[in-house]
C-alpha cells in the first residue's frame, strides 16, 4: 500500500560553539526581539553574554522563568508583553520546554480567534505566527528542528500537544559545549527524553515503515551504548 504525504523542513543548522555570529544575520535588521529563557543556566554557562554580544544594536527584551512541562500561564504572560512592546521576533534559549513554549506563544500572539488554548484544545490550525529562532543548550526532543510543542494547562490539569508548519524554527544553533556543561541530572534527563520520544512512535505508529524502524532502532542502540559515557563526562 503506497501512503501519500508531504514532508517539509527549512530549519537552518549552525552547529559548533563559534556559531554565534551567525545569529545577527538570521533575523531581520530593526526587528523587536524577544529573548526567552528558563531558570538561568544560559547566565551561568555564558551563553547570555554571547547572545546578547552577537545582537548588539538590535532591540530585545528578555523574557525568563519558563518552567520545565511550560504552562499556558506562563506562555500568556510572555503574549501579553509582546503585544504591548510590538514584538515581532522571538529567540529562544534552552531546551525543549522553552522551545515549545515559544512555538506556542509565538502562535498565540497573531492567534486572533479569542482563547489560543484552541490552538492545543480544540485543534484549530495555526495561520500566522511570529517568527522564531532557538539557541540550543539541552539535546533532548528534536523541538529545535521540527514544527512539534507540546503546552500544559495548570488550571484544567490538561497537556496538549499542536503542530504546525508555522511553528518551524527559522534557525537553531546547537551548541555542544553548553550541553556538556549541564548538571548529570539535566543529562541523564536528555537522554531518557529522547529514548522515549522514539520509543513512542516506534511502538504506537503501525505503519509498516521497515526503514524508519531500522531507524529509530540504531537511536535507541545508541543511546544505551553512548548514553552512560555521556552522563560520566557530560562534556564528552
Amino acid at each position: 500500500m503506497i501512503t501519500d504525504f508531504e514532508y517539509y523542513n527549512p530549519v537552518r543548522i549552525f552547529f559548533g560553539k563559534d556559531q554565534f555570529s551567525k545569529i545577527a544575520g538570521q533575523i531581520p535588521s530593526g526587528s523587536k526581539i524577544m529573548l526567552l529563557y528558563g531558570g538561568g543556566s544560559i547566565f551561568r554557562n555564558g551563553v547570555h553574554e554571547k547572545i546578547t554580544e552577537a545582537l548588539k544594536g538590535f532591540n530585545i527584551t528578555e523574557f525568563g522563568g519558563i518552567e520545565p512541562n511550560p504552562s499556558y500561564e506562563t506562555c500568556m504572560k510572555a503574549v501579553a508583553e509582546i503585544k504591548s512592546k510590538k514584538i515581532d521576533f522571538l529567540l529562544a534559549a534552552g531546551g525543549g520546554s522553552v522551545i515549545d513554549a515559544t512555538k506556542f506563544i509565538a502562535a498565540a500572539a497573531k492567534y486572533p480567534f479569542g482563547d489560543p488554548w484552541d490552538i492545543l484544545a480544540k485543534s484549530v490550525p495555526v495561520h500566522d505566527s511570529l517568527p522564531i529562532g532557538v539557541i540550543l543548550t539541552l539535546p533532548a526532543t528534536g523541538t529545535e528542528m521540527n514544527r512539534n510543542a507540546v503546552i500544559s494547562r495548570k488550571s484544567t490539569n490538561e497537556k496538549l500537544a499542536f503542530s504546525s508548519p508555522w511553528s518551524l524554527p527559522r534557525f537553531s544553533v546547537l551548541l555542544p559545549e553548553a550541553a556538556g556543561s549541564l548538571p548529570k541530572n539535566q543529562v541523564a534527563n536528555g537522554i531518557v527524553d529522547a529514548f522515549v520520544h522514539v520509543i513512542e512512535q516506534y511502538l504506537t505508529y503501525p505503519v509498516n515503515a521497515h526503514i524508519q524502524d531500522r531507524f529509530a532502532e540504531a537511536i535507541l542502540l545508541s543511546l544505551i551504548e553512548e548514553g552512560p559515557k555521556a552522563y560520566a563526562n557530560p562534556a564528552d
